[in-house]
C-alpha cells in the first residue's frame, strides 16, 4: 500500500521571494547563527536547521563551497559530511527520541531541491503517525517547539 506524506506548509516558502544569491551561501558569510539557525560550523561543512522544516527536527549538513553536485565534493567534505550526520543523527536520537530518520539529498528541482545548485543532506526525525489529519484537512502543521526554542536546546548539544 502506497502511503503519501503531505507538507502543504511548504507553499509558504516555494511562493516567497527568494533573497539575492544562495541562502546557504549568505548565512556562511554572516554572524548571526541563531537567527540563520545554524547549529554548528565545521572545518568544511556546517549543519543547520530547516526554515520550513517537514517535521520537527529536520537539520541539513551542507559544505560552506557552493557545489551543485556530489561529484564535486573534496573529500575532506565528504567525510566531514558523514561525520557531521552520524553526530546530528545520534544527537536527534537522544533529545528528539524519534522512532525513525529519513536521510537523503534531493539532486535538481524534479527531485524537490528547493535551493537545486547548493547540495544539502536532509536530516528529518519520523514518529509513528507523525502525519495526521491537521496539514491535510486543516492546512496547519503541529510544530511541538518553536524554531528558535528549539535551536537553543540543539546548539549546545553540537557545541559542548
Amino acid at each position: 500500500m502506497s502511503k503519501t506524506i503531505w507538507a502543504p506548509w511548504r507553499i509558504e516558502y516555494i511562493l516567497s521571494d527568494k533573497e539575492g544569491g544562495c541562502f546557504l551561501c549568505n548565512m556562511f558569510d554572516a554572524e548571526n547563527d541563531r537567527e540563520n539557525l545554524l547549529l554548528k560550523r565545521g572545518k568544511t561543512v556546517a549543519v543547520v536547521m530547516n526554515r520550513y522544516p517537514y517535521n520537527s527536527g529536520h537539520l541539513m549538513v551542507t559544505p560552506y563551497r557552493h557545489l551543485e553536485n556530489l561529484k564535486d565534493l573534496t573529500p575532506e567534505e565528504r567525510l566531514e559530511i558523514a561525520d557531521l550526520t552520524i553526530e546530528a543523527v545520534e544527537i536527534l536520537k537522544a533529545e528528539l527520541k524519534p522512532d525513525g530518520l529519513n536521510l537523503g539529498y534531493n539532486l535538481g528541482e524534479a527531485a524537490g531541491a528547493g535551493l537545486k545548485d547548493h547540495i544539502h543532506q536532509h536530516i528529518v526525525p519520523r514518529w509513528s503517525g507523525d502525519t495526521n489529519f491537521m496539514p491535510v484537512l486543516a492546512n496547519t502543521r503541529v510544530m511541538p517547539q518553536a524554531l528558535e526554542e528549539q535551536y537553543d536546546v540543539l546548539y549546545p548539544l553540537f557545541n559542548p
